[in-house]
């Protein structure tokens, strides 16, 4: 295998790499999509635009690569949901967005009648409208019946090879996949009305589900062969962590995107979290069991969010606080703290460890003497107060601390918030390399897939730090502002 066309359909845009043999970026391009907030806990994309965001940047990669692909890999942005008909491909109604909260009332219903530790024991999570059975159901009550409804990455596959499938990492993040067995769970199906037998074929992570033209058509050079294979398919989050060598357990990834996701190896045991978190597949693998028997390799992950972290960053440029986030720092560093003021990210809702679908975003600890700098320095400092929450839970379910956590994602640019995020982590945060961890992600299943490595790490390769961040606190300090923004965040949830 020479190069792969990796595809990172997210939240707000649409990366497109070319990927050679060893890793190396050939080519890319990027093109935004526009998510809608719509007020009463609404958020919608056009799923249209999706779909054109793909073959635009797609074909745009491959053009400034000027070389053939071998194959197709695509990661998805997770819980976002679209009813379509499965026969033309059309789409029924707008794509409701992983950030949209609209099913929070079905989530209430099904715990009245004492589903939440049902759902949690079987599938490893939340029932939080955040997943994605909830916006299934209440797509079915409010929108349409008809078609079928799936997430995002089952569309755009039909659309590129006809497949009806999504993979084992994406279907773990639905509440209706059976986490020890990775397959649908018709309990768990019945609770929230959805018919398993309409659910797509739960894949692998690095295998071929079909053969693509739309590429070639758009861009004859895209393959010496003419038909591309699709192979390498995750969730984003899961792709990052694979990207960053995260293969043994108790090792740490955070993505600092539109919102932030940490996710830590635990190994091939499903062990539920008893700290807040949930359980997920990492990732899924052929693999060969004794007689010859196919038998998948199976990778599991303790997972925590931040729903809105560059998304509040846009929301203090949108208000006129900032102007760009590269402000952060500007503004950020002329600071040694926040005056006594405290942020909490709630803007969509709390996620772990409080799962609080309805908590309001705040900041508290106001005075007169609170200007610009301060409120910049009090979102820093509580976006990365929630997140060395979500590690510390991690370590407490793994039975260890971390010891260090990976970084991806835009964000990591500002070296204020890595710092912080040192400090109160009391551990080293070492940055990616690249800014397209995702996308590797994916590269890297497609050449396991192809048969073009044969181990995770070869499929990867290496990787050092671009930046390497050490505490520069001691511990009680940062134990002190972790708690002061605990207090906070616990408060907003009654408002």
């Amino acid at each position: 295998m020479t190069a792969v066309l990796a595809i990172d359909q997210g939240t707000s845009g649409t990366k497109a790499l070319v990927v050679a043999a060893d890793g190396g970026v050939l080519a890319q391009h990027q093109v935004e999509v526009h998510p809608m907030a719509l007020g009463d806990g609404a958020v919608e994309q056009d799923p249209e635009e999706l779909w054109q965001s793909v073959l635009s940047a797609g074909s745009a990669a491959l053009a400034e690569g000027g070389t053939a692909v071998d194959a197709v890999a695509l990661a998805n942005q997770g819980e976002t949901v679209l009813a379509w008909d499965r026969a033309s491909g059309t789409p029924l109604a707008p794509a409701l967005v992983w950030q949209d909260r609209r099913a929070a009332a079905v989530c209430e219903r099904l715990a009245a009648d004492g589903w939440d530790e049902r759902l949690a024991a079987l599938t490893g999570l939340e029932l939080d409208p955040y997943f994605v059975a909830p916006k299934i159901t209440w797509l079915r009550e409010h929108v349409t019946r008809d078609g079928v409804a799936t997430t995002t990455d089952t569309w755009l596959l039909h659309r590129l090879c006809g497949a009806f499938v999504t993979d084992a990492a994406t279907a773990s993040r639905s509440l209706v996949l059976d986490l020890d067995a990775v397959a649908w769970s018709d309990d768990a199906c019945e609770a929230f009305g959805i018919d398993a037998r309409t659910l797509p074929d739960v894949v692998t992570c690095a295998e071929p589900v079909g053969e693509t033209t739309v590429f070639s058509d758009a861009f004859p050079g895209a393959s010496a062969r003419g038909a591309l294979p699709v192979v390498g398919l995750a969730v984003d989050q899961q792709a990052a962590l694979f990207a960053e060598r995260c293969f043994e357990p108790g090792e740490a990834k955070c993505t600092y995107g539109t919102g932030a996701f940490l996710l830590a190896t635990i190994g091939s045991t499903a062990r539920r979290s008893t700290s807040g978190l949930v359980t997920c597949v990492a990732w899924q693998l052929p693999g060969t069991g004794p007689g010859g028997v196919q038998s998948p390799d199976t990778t599991y992950c303790l997972d925590g969010q931040v729903y809105t972290v560059g998304a509040a960053v846009s929301w203090l440029a949108e208000i006129g606080v900032i102007e760009h986030a590269s402000d952060l720092d500007r503004l950020g560093s002329t600071v040694s703290d926040s005056g006594g003021a405290t942020f909490v990210p709630g803007l969509a809702g709390l996620a772990a460890p409080f799962w609080k679908p309805n908590a309001h975003g705040a900041f508290t600890g106001l005075s007169l003497a609170t200007g610009r700098a301060e409120l910049v320095r009090a979102l820093i400092e509580g976006i990365a107060a929630q997140c060395a929450w979500l590690a510390r839970g991690a370590g407490d379910d793994l039975g260890a601390p971390l010891t260090r956590l990976r970084v991806d994602g835009g964000l990591t640019q500002s070296r204020v918030l890595m710092q912080v995020q040192a400090d109160l982590l009391q551990a080293p945060v070492e940055v990616y390399a690249s800014p397209h961890a995702t996308a590797l992600g994916v590269a890297a299943f497609a050449r396991l897939g192809a048969g073009a490595t044969t181990t995770a790490a070869e499929a990867v390769g290496s990787w050092t730090p671009s930046a390497i961040y050490e505490p520069t606190i001691s511990r009680d300090q940062a134990e002190e502002r972790l708690q002061t923004w605990r207090t906070a965040a616990e408060a907003t949830q009654s408002l």
